[in-house]
């Protein structure tokens, strides 16, 4: 481990670096890059450091951003029963029969349970989930978040949940009910807990080479307070860059120059989800008979965007399905006729998940500067033929969902994230999601989805110097241990470093040590470290 007043060199490897493409080693001084170059720069800097570290063919990258993180949810999450890979509803059941056999704490919480995966075809009920729990207070999330099971002792803490708009009796909880029970548990769970969570999340994002990540948090999400605890955390831990976003209407109650947020934006949902049906769609679901749900129109939109841009903030909102998508473009249209296009472009509002695009939205987004921060996960989860898109909206619908390369196309600022805990902080299996999108004419090239994944995050946070490594730069980097990749010698100058294999038989890369302006944020303690002799 170093310190982050410290001149360090690691040579020996590889450094993807725009400015240096046949790089080999690196200097950082302090929290900056100082130099990149080759072995026989190298040598020559090796006199002059604190620190050398030999990376023996490791690959050093720009850290990895996260452009739609759930840090609360998430820790949480990893505290909680995964059901992701259950193969049936008697199986989901069974495991959480015996998990809460065992379990102590205030809330009994399970989460990545898909119904669409399972031959039964349905979700667990309440009943079913109090047989398998007893007296517990349960709270069985949705994979997609945006529905949820709980137990008749959760009801018992708040009666008035059976009155909420997305009340079902016995099934899954949506809308309003979803977010009154998914409040019964925030109550629950005190300060320790959630500081805990948080804290759990950041250091497995920093375990994964995340050394930003964007938190999009809302008033039906997680408390405000955790804005707060966040900032704690990081003046006395070396963790991965927060960047705040409260998704709000105009704000709430928030004071986001006191609370250094960027914007009033993230998960203020337009609409749901297509998991839960709550998506709103022009047409029906294909597998139901409902078109889901809209919670803000055009007019709503056109008003927050003014309200933030205003104020010199970044407007956002949650919004898949394509009749919300047609309302979010109608109220950008109208803003944009209120304070301008070019004020528009300069603010850079944003765009959640943006699932259903049409070509004339993709042109909309372009023209008033909108960022699209997506999910190239989902697409590997749920956008092959047959799977969730498929059943809930027909193969037409679905083999157009997340265009990523006819954004790219038009000049959209893609920026990938995960909305953890919906799929898992991996942005290796994000990059290579987009690079072997279900629909090949919407596959971005390995450089491209790299890119949207490193400096994508922090163009969408209206940064766009950062997430490249050359002197100057922020002293960010992930190093690497590539075992799939045959690379020459480390010091055969004229080889061009590549980024690894992304193939679906290849191993992903594993992340050995992550540093963020310069302090260690995660070390897995595999890469030989010496004092310099000077």
């Amino acid at each position: 481990m170093t310190s982050t007043s410290e001149r360090v060199l690691l040579r020996g490897g590889w450094v993807y670096s725009p400015s240096a493409p046949h790089a080999t080693a690196m200097v950082t001084a302090g929290s900056k890059v100082a130099w990149v170059g080759d072995a026989a720069g190298a040598a020559t800097h090796a006199a002059n450091v604190d620190v050398v570290v030999e990376l023996q063919g490791a690959l050093v990258t720009p850290g990895f951003v996260d452009a739609h993180v759930h840090l609360g949810p998430t820790g949480l999450a990893m505290e909680s029963l995964d059901l992701s890979s259950t193969v049936s509803l008697a199986d989901a059941l069974e495991r959480l029969r015996r998990y809460a056999r065992t379990h102590t704490g205030r809330v009994l919480s399970a989460y990545g349970w898909d119904e669409t995966k399972w031959p039964e075809g349905r979700s667990m009920t309440m009943g079913e989930v109090d047989r398998a729990v007893g007296s517990a207070v349960a709270y069985m999330s949705r994979v997609d978040s945006h529905s949820s099971v709980i137990s008749s002792a959760l009801l018992d803490r708040d009666p008035s949940i059976v009155g909420r708009d997305g009340w079902r009796g016995d099934g899954p909880l949506e809308r309003d009910a979803h977010h009154a029970a998914r409040a019964v548990t925030h109550a629950l769970r005190g300060e320790r807990e959630r500081e805990r969570a948080l804290r759990t999340a950041l250091t497995h994002a920093a375990s994964r080479g995340l050394t930003s990540v964007h938190e999009v948090n809302a008033p039906h999400i997680s408390p405000y307070a955790d804005f707060a605890a966040l900032r704690a955390i990081a003046a006395t831990t070396p963790v991965p860059e927060v960047v705040p976003y409260w998704g709000a209407f105009r704000g709430g109650d928030a004071d986001a120059e006191a609370d250094q947020l960027l914007g009033f934006a993230g998960d203020l949902c337009v609409d749901g989800a297509v998991g839960s049906r709550t998506a709103c769609m022009h047409e029906p679901y294909a597998d139901a008979d409902t078109s889901g749900h809209l919670y803000l129109d055009r007019t709503q939109v056109a008003e927050h965007v003014v309200h933030c841009t205003e104020r010199s903030l970044q407007a956002g909102f949650h919004v898949i399905g394509d009749r919300a998508m047609t309302e979010t473009i109608a109220g950008l249209a109208a803003a944009a006729r209120e304070v301008g296009v070019e004020t528009m472009v300069r603010a850079r509002h944003r765009l959640e998940h943006a699932e259903m695009p049409s070509t004339e939205a993709i042109q909309a987004m372009s023209a008033l500067g909108v960022v699209a921060s997506v999910q190239p996960a989902f697409d590997s989860a749920w956008g092959a033929s047959g799977e969730l898109y498929e059943q809930r909206l027909g193969s037409e619908r679905a083999a157009s969902m997340n265009p990523f390369a006819s954004m790219h196309r038009a000049g959209v600022t893609l920026a990938f994230g995960s909305d953890s805990p919906v799929t898992p902080l991996d942005p290796w299996a994000g990059v290579r999601a987009a690079v072997l999108h279900h629909n090949e004419s919407e596959r971005l090239a390995p450089a491209v989805a790299f890119d949207a994944h490193t400096r994508g995050g922090h163009r969408a946070r209206r940064d766009d110097t950062a997430g490249v490594l050359e002197p100057g730069a922020a002293a960010t980097y992930v190093v690497w241990r590539v075992d799939d990749v045959d690379r020459p010698a480390a010091d055969a100058g004229a080889a061009t470093t590549v980024l690894p294999s992304l193939h679906p038989d290849s191993e992903l890369p594993t992340c050995l040590r992550t540093v963020v302006a310069g302090a260690p944020a995660y070390d897995a303690e595999q890469l030989a470290t010496s004092s310099s002799s000077r």
